[in-house]
């Protein structure tokens, strides 16, 4: 079993910043993807940003600019810099991981419990 646990929500100014982290524990062999998702009251789910074990990253246009996502595999850890924070980035932010979680490198994917950002004056 692997566990991903959140953290560094919280409230914010519009135009402010906040650093979300993500360390994934338990039985881990490997970690492929390691992503973060967002979703606002009344809406689905949506991608945010991605990384991967070589060290690519990805980000959805809404973001781009503005979010950074970066990884310490030493760690099992991938971070969320968000920069320039708006109202509609009000959401609970979710880390994403796909784990070989039995040395047979065979991958399942993961959700954390998800932090609440929010961004209000």
């Amino acid at each position: 079993q692997v566990h991903l646990v959140e953290s560094g929500g919280g409230l914010v100014q519009p135009g402010g910043s906040l650093r979300l982290s993500c360390a994934a524990s338990g039985s881990i062999f490997s970690i492929s993807a390691m992503d973060w998702y967002r979703q606002a009251p009344g809406k689905q789910r949506e991608f945010v940003a991605s990384s991967s074990s070589s060290g690519s990253t990805n980000s959805a246009n809404s973001v781009k600019d503005r979010f950074t996502i970066s990884r310490d595999n030493a760690k099992n850890t991938v971070y969320l810099q968000m920069n320039s924070l708006k109202p509609e980035d009000t959401a609970v932010y979710y880390c994403f991981a796909v784990v070989d979680d039995t040395g047979r490198r065979v991958y399942r994917p993961y959700w954390g419990q998800g932090t609440q950002v929010t961004v209000s004056s």
